[in-house]
């Protein structure tokens, strides 16, 4: 009994170191792309940047309208401002805080307006990326894909040898999928 549990216990040992070397023997591949590069060259960039400007130009205009119409108000308060009562200049002085509220108010709707747009326009081509990205690294066996910079252009990847570049960088490959 004792020699069937040792050679029970031998045999599941060895799987286990078999398994365990056969685990570590596959090495993960990892890629890496600039995805900001594949978007710089997407003939689609310049359109969604023509809207973006438009509708921010459109939005600065509005502002710019609004706060023309407070510092008008607030040059006529100026102007009557010493020959009022007291409970008018209250009354101005209310209704100008009010519109340099709203004028605040405006200005943060404007930017999350603008921002909101951006995200709605810029979606579809991020989504090719994505796309892409997902169709060359199956291709190519890759299990991971790194961008190659951070949001604000930091770079993630700080070296990466000529052999593995040629090999790994797939931003080129990216593009040749978009058709760019």
């Amino acid at each position: 009994m004792l020699k069937k549990l040792s050679i029970a216990l031998v045999l599941v040992l060895t799987s286990l170191i078999t398994l365990d070397a056969q685990a570590q023997a596959k090495e993960p591949k990892i890629g890496f792309v600039d995805p900001q590069a594949v978007l710089s060259r997407m003939p689609e960039l310049k359109a969604v940047q023509q809207r973006v400007k438009n509708f921010t130009d459109r939005k600065s205009l509005e502002l710019e309208q609004k706060d023309l119409a407070f510092q008008n108000a607030l040059e006529v308060y100026d102007q009557k401002r010493d020959v009022i009562s007291a409970a008018a200049k209250q009354e101005e002085e209310r209704k100008l805080q009010e519109m340099r509220n709203e004028l605040t108010n405006a200005e943060r709707q404007a930017q999350s307006d603008v921002q909101q747009k951006r995200n709605e326009l810029m979606g579809p081509l991020l989504s090719q990326i994505g796309n892409a990205i997902n169709a060359v690294s199956e291709r190519k066996g890759l299990d991971f894909v790194l961008n190659t910079t951070t949001n604000t252009g930091d770079l993630i990847i700080l070296y990466a040898s000529e052999e593995y570049s040629s090999e790994f960088n797939i931003t080129d490959d990216v593009m040749v999928e978009l058709g760019i």
